[in-house]
């Protein structure tokens, strides 16, 4: 069975060889087990049921959230030969009859459907006079009452146990902790399923959180510099943000579309497509963009302010990088976002479990450690690794303090001078020696702390306050937001406990970032054609536009790389480049070889004119 699995493989999508509990997921399938597969993004979930469905008799419904996933995932199949349909209400009346008949004709290998169509009674009905292989229920965290989002349709999904006791149920996820994973199983109705855990960890993306403070859009730029025509998604926590940061990029010259859910649905649509079609590189977001976009090859993701929870971040910055090459995740975060979330969450049915993972976020923004080692733990994995190599704590970009125990000390002790209440600016004021009319008024000069940070600039103090805040050493509180001393702050005083502070990444400090971001970045590209590489992504696009679809659908960013690197003159050569099936090399071979071939000669021909 392996050989006919890995024939599959190959023929249709190019591979010879398997991701972590990719067959272990697929020969689970095969044998009629329900199964629940969790695997990072880019993790080859998709692989997991659609090659089974090929392999088995009948149709195979998947249960998605978004209509343009759905619709992205449908031209890609057909592209590599498979034949997939989605049903949705944006198609016509004609357009969804030519479907059904399809359906009615068994003429479907994977039918794509969302968890409110498929839950209509007509839909119910046309799907019982049918074979249906399995179903599949991708992002199933959206079950859990536990998970991102209530979604109510998800929730009712446990009745295809009852109206198709035949079939197998499938779920997969990126993300989901152990609560999640429990409830997925449980509304679900899962039979003894099989558990993939795979490796939560990406390593393949850079992690960067620092706090915000200055000139928000200077940061975001410099981000966006380093990747000149690269794409990006720049996510915001509302959507007067994303208006007030996409116009003022587009007036700096860095083009962008926006896209929130106060947008009108052909607004949105528009902005969407010609981001998925590598039209624009740029698009400034809330996380109502987060999973219907699917396009592979983004290089950097920024949040310009902390979202609400740990599962959020990694699956906003799970958009980076699918396509395993190196990319960047950096994100600027204040206790104001805190706050406007907690306001936000006030009236949330789950409230309580809410604020607890809001507060798990920031911890994990303000606590300088590594990052990779978070998430993972996070959900429930461990992490082996001293170092991983690809976050700023662990790049050395974030200088850990050598006495934290004393400047902790420090600042837990002016809050305690003036009796915990006043808040976090007036704090910094009076370390910094700074003698304003507040300060005075109260005779804060007068506090032993008074100056005593006077070396420090003010913005150094405020972010290490933050930190402490994070970690739980000084608490915010009351209608006027005034720090108060937890247990862990006198446990502190007392010697009793230690934080873990950083330095904020200033002046110098960043220039050698940048430094060895450009070191990094040629170390990932040794070899490969970089001049090539741009040709091949402009052949892309134009088929791409002729096409209309997204350019990824043609060919991902790591078939470009491999192509400018191996620069394959034969059929045989181009069959040997990563993700290249029988259907590609029909389709898109001889395109590409004659890209190869007419580059080649332009080289040989500009280097012999150079020489004459």
């Amino acid at each position: 069975m392996k050989n006919v699995i890995l024939k599959t493989l190959s023929k249709y999508w190019g591979y010879d060889s398997f991701r972590p509990f990719q067959e272990e997921a697929i020969l689970s399938i095969l044998d009629c087990k329900d199964t629940l597969t969790i695997l990072p993004t880019g993790g080859g979930k998709s692989i997991c049921f659609q090659v089974p469905a090929l392999l088995c008799e009948g149709m195979v419904v998947v249960i998605s959230p978004l209509i343009s996933l759905m619709k992205d995932q449908v031209d890609y199949l057909k592209e590599i030969g498979i034949n997939a349909e989605c049903l949705n209400s944006s198609f016509t009346v004609s357009a969804q009859k030519a479907i059904i008949e399809k359906i009615q004709s068994r003429g479907l290998k994977l039918l794509y459907i969302s968890p409110e169509r498929l839950m209509t009674p007509d839909i119910l009905e046309l799907l019982r006079g049918v074979k249906i292989s399995f179903f599949v229920i991708d992002e199933a965290h959206c079950i859990s009452h536990w998970g991102h989002d209530f979604r109510s349709e998800y929730r009712r999904l446990g009745c295809l146990k009852d109206e198709f006791n035949q079939c197998n149920i499938h779920a997969f996820t990126a993300t989901a902790t152990e609560d999640v994973r429990k409830d997925i199983v449980e509304q679900l109705k899962l039979d003894s399923p099989h558990l993939y855990f795979g490796p939560i960890d990406r390593s393949n993306l850079v992690y960067r959180i620092i706090a915000r403070s200055g000139n928000i859009t200077g940061n975001i730029v410099n981000v966006i510099k380093k990747y000149k025509n690269e794409p990006g998604i720049i996510y915001c926590l509302r959507r007067k943000d994303v208006d007030a940061f996409s116009e003022k990029l587009n007036s700096l010259g860095y083009k962008n579309v926006p896209y929130h859910a106060g947008m009108s649905d052909e607004d949105r649509k528009r902005n969407q497509d010609e981001f998925s079609r590598e039209k624009i590189s740029l698009i400034v977001a809330t996380i109502a963009f987060g999973m219907g976009i699917d396009r592979s090859n983004i290089r950097y993701v920024i949040h310009a302010a902390m979202p609400k929870s740990i599962e959020h971040y990694q699956q906003e910055t799970g958009r980076a990088g699918r396509d395993g090459l190196p990319s960047e995740c950096y994100m600027f975060y204040s206790w104001n976002d805190y706050k406007t979330w907690e306001y936000i969450l006030k009236d949330s049915s789950q409230k309580n479990n809410a604020l607890l993972k809001l507060k798990t976020l920031y911890d994990f923004c303000s606590h300088p450690q590594c990052r990779h080692k978070y998430l993972v733990s996070y959900f429930g994995q461990s992490y082996k690794e001293n170092n991983c190599a690809a976050c700023d704590f662990c790049l050395g970009e974030v200088e850990v303090i050598d006495n934290p125990l004393l400047i902790a000390q420090t600042i837990i002790s002016c809050v305690a001078g003036v009796e915990e209440k006043f808040g976090a600016d007036h704090i910094a004021d009076i370390l910094k020696g700074n003698n304003t009319d507040k300060v005075k008024n109260w005779g804060h000069d007068t506090l032993a702390t008074f100056a005593k940070m006077n070396n420090e600039t003010k913005v150094f103090i405020r972010n290490i306050i933050e930190q402490l805040v994070g970690q739980g050493y000084l608490i915010r509180e009351g209608e006027f937001v005034t720090l108060g001393i937890s247990d862990s702050g006198l446990k502190a005083l007392g010697g009793e406990a230690v934080p873990t502070l950083a330095k904020p990444v200033l002046g110098q400090a960043k220039k050698e970032v940048e430094k060895k971001v450009k070191i990094k970045r040629a170390k990932d590209w040794e070899g490969v054609d970089e001049q090539l590489f741009e040709v091949l992504r402009q052949k892309r696009s134009e088929l791409s536009q002729e096409k209309n679809v997204p350019a990824y659908i043609i060919f991902s960013d790591k078939t470009l790389k491999d192509i400018a690197l191996k620069k394959p003159t034969t059929a045989e050569q181009f069959k040997g480049v990563f993700g290249v099936g029988e259907v590609k090399l029909n389709q898109y071979g001889g395109i590409f070889l004659n890209v190869v071939g007419d580059y080649i000669n332009e080289v040989e021909y500009a280097d012999k004119k150079s020489r004459a």
